[in-house]
């Protein structure tokens, strides 16, 4: 293993080490009072873990061209996917329907077509070449998989994935060579749209409105934030020390998910709160080293599949972290490789595989 790519997996073990230790934290005395005992998250996150790890080492050992050859079937499996959680079969949580069940436990279907997407974007992208600047041969194929994947992601609801898979489309296009009149253009009518899908929906315009002032509504939309922000300023420069968060109390909801980072801040203080950062700004820059390598390869498959999973993952690391510190509206996106999420960890773990196969391969 070269040395990137090894340092890529130490950063990405010890978030995950680092994720392990915060969920069983963040979650014992809430696991203890719904389930009985302190270890019923941390026994769950350690078992996907496991199931991640296998992933991991899977796709590392799998020569990563093999996954253009399967982009197409793989985007139909996350259709089907997608489509059976809001069939009878899906499990509605929190008001929302994004996971199908099975032996006990859930799957979140997103997590899954998140790579899978990535992968048809990558392969379609790196075959198609100056076709791409076409409007009708190489922007609306995929963008018409794109609004299926963000039409089924909106009705669950799921607004927060939706806006990341579309983010990252527009991010491969632009990289991968697409015509800039034409992302612009759709840039431009898609607008509105947002507009229309955040401020027409009572709950999504309230989150929008809370980040300006939690406050109005201490006790009721502003609550969780506000917790929140008590959490990461109470735990100053050092912490108040590992397991000794007065927030994650029945405080602050999610804390061992989506809101996870707070709690870290809490207790390891400022300066827990940047390793955690500079962790991710590292995982970066090291995916970006395999990017170049590639791209000095002149393997245009390779530089965008491993560029999609380096934006998969540090952008919604970034709204994860702007959700906690309140730069942005709650869009329940975890950590990736820290926070409780069993979907989650095992993807994002299986697509570190694959970057690190694609390091290794150049």
């Amino acid at each position: 293993m070269n040395k990137t790519n090894f340092m890529l997996l130490m950063v990405v073990v010890l978030l995950a080490c680092i994720g392990l230790i915060m969920v069983y934290s963040a979650s014992s005395a809430y696991a203890m009072d719904r389930f009985g005992s302190s270890y019923y998250f941390f026994h769950r996150q350690l078992l996907w873990l496991f199931i991640g790890g296998m992933g991991l080492i899977f796709t590392y050992n799998l020569p990563y061209k093999k996954w253009k050859a399967a982009s197409k079937p793989l985007i139909i499996v996350s259709i089907l996917l997608l489509l059976m959680t809001i069939s009878p079969l899906g499990h509605q949580a929190g008001g929302a329907k994004r996971w199908i069940g099975f032996g006990g436990f859930l799957l979140q279907p997103a997590e899954i077509a998140k790579l899978f997407f990535v992968i048809y974007i990558a392969e379609f992208l790196s075959r198609k070449k100056v076709k791409v600047k076409s409007f009708w041969q190489g922007l609306f194929p995929p963008l018409l998989v794109l609004i299926v994947f963000v039409g089924i992601l909106l009705l669950q609801p799921d607004f927060g994935t939706a806006v990341l898979i579309a983010v990252l489309t527009f991010i491969l296009f632009f990289v991968g060579g697409g015509s800039l009149i034409y992302l612009l253009s759709l840039f431009s009518l898609s607008l509105p749209i947002a507009y229309y899908l955040v401020f027409n929906v009572g709950y999504r315009r309230e989150r929008v409105m809370t980040i300006l002032n939690p406050y109005k509504d201490p006790q009721g939309a502003g609550f969780q934030l506000i917790q929140s922000i008590i959490a990461i300023g109470s735990g100053r420069i050092f912490g108040k020390g590992i397991g000794a968060s007065k927030q994650k109390l029945f405080f602050l909801p999610s804390s061992y998910n989506d809101f996870i980072f707070s709690i870290i801040a809490e207790e390891s203080g400022f300066i827990g709160a940047t390793i955690i950062i500079l962790l991710f700004v590292v995982f970066v820059i090291l995916g970006f080293r395999i990017v170049l390598k590639a791209r000095e390869a002149k393997d245009d498959f390779a530089v965008l599949l491993a560029l999609g999973i380096i934006l998969l993952i540090s952008i919604q690391a970034f709204i994860n972290i702007g959700v906690s510190t309140g730069i942005l509206p709650t869009k329940g996106l975890c950590l990736p490789f820290v926070s409780y999420g069993g979907s989650s960890l095992a993807v994002n773990l299986t697509s570190v595989g694959i970057l690190l196969n694609i390091g290794k391969s150049h």
